[in-house]
């Protein structure tokens, strides 16, 4: 099936472009990307460029593109369902709606499989019923993707903020990523339209391609966090002086340092080796796990080290290897617990799985 977008000529038009072609690569083969020229008073487009195609396009009514001021409009074989999802994509990525992932569930985190939130078909569209927990920007988002089971097989949906019945409860007293808005979302009889249900992804699959993307993300994440413990404790070591020299100068601290250096290293290396598999679209989801239960847990090792090495000063706000460990004890659970990722490896290397 051939699909043709147009959008319209805005300044972040890469980040448009990027937003179309990931969303819609996963699904069509033959895709072209065009974009309305904004000073072209004729309707005549320019093709900024062609996915998988080398078929030309035809001239298009930038008048009838422009009615309603739509971000994003199909040119032929229109589908409902995929044309919602993609506008509201296409507005996250200029940063004009801000949007959440709605999976884990109070009782069912490392098995979302098990959620309890249903999906009911109703005239006009679907209701919705259930509660999902830990969900980052839940109390700001515009909109939600919700993942509920319909007719057996979950199905993900938009629900949009405002929604009758669906309400988000910030979740306030936490020790850990302090800075990061995390809420309740809570559906009960929440009605959607038709078009608000994700077209094509059924099961598991859709999810969890998800949070390999935001597994990945997590991986150079705290590899961050680990340099920046390494780099606090290393300049504390060099100026702190106790009995004869700086403590740099012990061979205890220095064992502690070339640990941490080494380690970092090493999660460099393994993290650039997974991201150039993924760019040849050659990487296996258990290699994203391999390398976000490693990073983490070597992160989150050096954070404890160099809060050590820091002393009594160490818990202090104005060392931040306190504040990295704290927050990656959540790391250390989030995105698939270390455990989890642990019998994914251990499944992928034997093929055998321990868990259901």
């Amino acid at each position: 099936m051939k699909v043709s977008i147009i959008t319209a000529a805005l300044n972040n038009r890469d980040t448009i472009e990027d937003s179309i072609l990931s969303v819609l690569s996963q699904k069509y083969d033959d895709i072209e990307y065009i974009v309305v020229d904004g000073g072209s008073t004729d309707g005549t487009v320019e093709v900024i460029r062609k996915y998988a195609s080398d078929t030309p396009l035809a001239p298009l009514d930038r008048g009838e593109y422009l009615k309603g001021r739509g971000i994003s409009q199909w040119v032929s074989e229109p589908d409902g369902g995929i044309y919602h999802a993609l506008n509201k994509g296409l507005k996250m990525a200029t940063g004009d709606v801000i949007g959440c992932f709605g999976l884990t569930e109070p009782y069912f985190g490392s098995n979302p499989t098990g959620m309890i939130t249903r999906a009911d078909r109703v005239s006009g569209g679907y209701r919705l019923n259930g509660v999902k927990r830990w969900i980052t920007n839940g109390t700001l988002a515009d909109v939600a993707v919700v993942w509920a089971k319909l007719d057996g097989d979950v199905r993900g949906f938009l629900v949009d903020k405002g929604t009758k019945g669906f309400t988000s409860v910030k979740i306030s007293d936490k020790w850990s990523l302090r800075a990061s808005v995390t809420a309740e979302l809570f559906l009960e009889d929440c009605v959607v339209p038709e078009d608000a249900i994700l077209p094509d992804v059924r099961g598991m699959k859709g999810p969890l391609s998800c949070l390999s993307q935001a597994r990945y993300g997590i991986c150079w994440g705290v590899i961050g966090a680990a340099i920046d413990s390494y780099e606090v404790a290393l300049s504390y070591a060099k100026e702190r002086k106790q009995f004869s020299r700086p403590i740099a100068g012990y061979q205890l601290v220095q064992r502690k340092l070339a640990d941490m250096v080494t380690e970092i290293t090493k999660a460099q290396c393994l993290t650039l080796r997974l991201g150039r598999l993924k760019e040849a679209k050659k990487h296996r989801p258990a290699q994203i796990s391999l390398a976000k239960r490693n990073n983490v847990s070597m992160a989150l090792d050096i954070a404890r080290m160099a809060r050590d090495i820091l002393g009594g000063n160490g818990i202090m706000y104005a060392y931040s290897p306190g504040r990295h460990m704290l927050n990656l004890e959540t790391v250390y659970t989030y995105e698939g617990t270390h455990d989890i990722h642990t019998l994914i490896i251990g499944q992928d290397v034997t093929g055998i799985a321990a868990f259901e």
